[in-house]
């Protein structure tokens, strides 16, 4: 995992400080959570009819995911990380094509692969 990357993306997304002094696991599960939080207010503004802070926000998501995608170090995770750049890919454009379409649902299918890839990730930390 390249987790200048992730570190990188991580601070142009989030003002905690706690990134800093956070373990590449840790960062990860940081990002995962950033974008699902920025999923989930997206929706709110799609809702609402906030179109710019809608655009602004699913942005937002779209930049954590090409981290999370950037971070994905191929030559060690072989193709668990292949399987997981694809879904990042996935991921990028239904995010672009919820935009574009003002579809809530289309976040919802995100945010839920989010929450998979969350859940696997915790689980892969109560292993270490």
């Amino acid at each position: 995992m390249n987790t200048q990357v992730a570190m990188q993306q991580y601070r142009q997304v989030s003002n905690h400080s706690s990134a800093e002094d956070a373990s590449p696991h840790k960062l990860i599960l940081m990002l995962l959570t950033g974008a699902q939080e920025r999923i989930a207010t997206a929706k709110t503004h799609m809702i609402n009819g906030s179109i710019s802070a809608k655009g602004e926000t699913i942005g937002t998501a779209m930049n954590i995911v090409v981290g999370l995608r950037a971070s994905l170090d191929h030559e060690k995770g072989g193709e668990i990380s292949s399987n997981l750049d694809a879904l990042y890919e996935y991921m990028e454009k239904r995010l672009f094509e919820a935009n574009l379409k003002n579809d809530p649902l289309i976040l919802d299918e995100v945010s839920n692969l989010l929450k998979e890839i969350t859940s696997a990730w915790v689980g892969i930390a109560n292993q270490i």
